[in-house]
């Protein structure tokens, strides 16, 4: 099927466009490195607050498309959940190399315009990083934002470049090197985003609510998930006669 499938109700075309990766939220396949932390619904309402925050940031931005990309399956949930403001298109083929990959043929190729994708998991992303990162697609080939863990969170280009994105490498320790590595094979320019962190196991979910406590207009579902959330694990706690 082709990769154009979409919403009928578009964002105004802009040569900014931010693409959200993202999955619909089912139990079992969103964030599954929770699930030895957190029962699967947990996870999967969780996941579904994350989706909603990140969207919102997205939007808040000016002039900017806002697009989410995902497998074939998902897409009439996906559309139902983003409503009015983003399109949601199909990648092909499967995982996450599959997605980045089509990102950059449906909106960049052809088009030469500012492209950044980014992980649906991101809420808590000051929007000055997506801003400061377009900017820098001003000057460079590719724009990346390194996570601690040796990946990335976000992926900018004016072009699509097929061959930067593989199977090999993706979702690895060494993703961000590899990345690097064959942008150098290209002779690509790459800018950099600052660093920051995903949410993939429990250690993240502490860090992100202690953020949130102090500031949660940045992701309000969010921040209104950890806070049950906390709340629940303090009163498991007591029950057991933990102080």
């Amino acid at each position: 099927m082709e990769s154009s499938i979409q919403t009928v109700v578009r964002t105004q075309r802009s040569d900014r466009v931010l693409v959200i990766m993202a999955k619909a939220p089912r139990p079992g396949v969103v964030k599954t490195r929770l699930a030895s932390s957190l029962p699967v619904q947990a996870v999967t309402a969780f996941y579904r607050c994350l989706l909603d925050d990140t969207l919102e940031l997205a939007r808040s931005l000016g002039s900017v498309e806002v697009a989410i990309m995902c497998p074939e399956s998902d897409v009439n949930e996906l559309a139902c959940l983003a409503g009015n403001g983003a399109c949601v298109v199909a990648q092909k083929g499967e995982g996450l190399a599959a997605g980045l990959t089509s990102v950059f043929a449906h909106f960049a190729e052809d088009h030469q315009r500012r492209t950044i994708a980014f992980n649906s998991d991101s809420p808590h992303l000051p929007r000055s990083v997506l801003e400061d990162a377009f900017e820098m697609l001003a000057a460079h080939d590719v724009v990346v934002g390194p996570t601690h863990d040796g990946g990335y969170y976000l992926v900018g280009a004016k072009a699509s470049h097929p061959t930067l994105f593989a199977r090999d490498g993706m979702g690895a320790s060494s993703a961000l090197e590899t990345l690097l590595s064959r942008a150098r094979a290209l002779a690509l320019s790459v800018g950099f985003a600052e660093p920051f962190y995903d949410v993939d196991v429990a250690e993240d979910l502490t860090r992100l609510a202690a953020e949130l406590r102090l500031a949660p207009a940045r992701a309000p579902r969010t921040a209104m998930w950890l806070k049950e959330w906390e709340l629940a694990a303090a009163q498991l706690r007591t029950g057991r006669g933990e102080l």
